[in-house]
């Protein structure tokens, strides 16, 4: 997913406001699942829902007002009830990477446990 970079994205300093990212990260995460087949709209009218359970985020470098980003998502591993994402924010002309993160994403029931996720879904997900 390509971004450019708003000054509204930045902080004071002029540089990309660190949690910004995390919207970035999200956007590429729906990008990769509707990729994949996912509608993760029809998603949430099912009886299960989704939320982050952990984010582990390694910010490396600033992005500026200007700039152009490419944020991107892969899934190294799915859970019984879990989707575990690797994702990258980079500079998209020189390939700084920006931001290293891993995202884990839980199934929840309508009342917030964990639940097993769809086989239909975990084909798509592994396909």
């Amino acid at each position: 997913m390509e971004k450019r970079i708003y000054y509204h994205d930045t902080d004071v300093g002029g540089v990309v406001y660190y949690a910004n990212y995390l919207k970035y990260m999200e956007e590429a995460r729906s990008e990769l699942l509707e990729q994949k087949g996912v509608d993760v709209k029809g998603v949430t009218g099912e009886k299960f829902l989704y939320a982050v359970r952990k984010c582990s985020i390694v910010y490396k470098s600033p992005a500026r007002y200007g700039d152009v980003i490419v944020a991107d998502a892969e899934i190294k591993k799915v859970t019984h009830a879990q989707i575990i994402f690797r994702q990258k924010v980079y500079e998209k002309d020189s390939r700084r990477i920006l931001v290293e993160a891993e995202v884990s994403i839980v199934t929840l029931n309508s009342d917030f446990k964990p639940v097993a996720m769809p086989d239909s879904l975990r084909q798509k997900l592994l396909n």
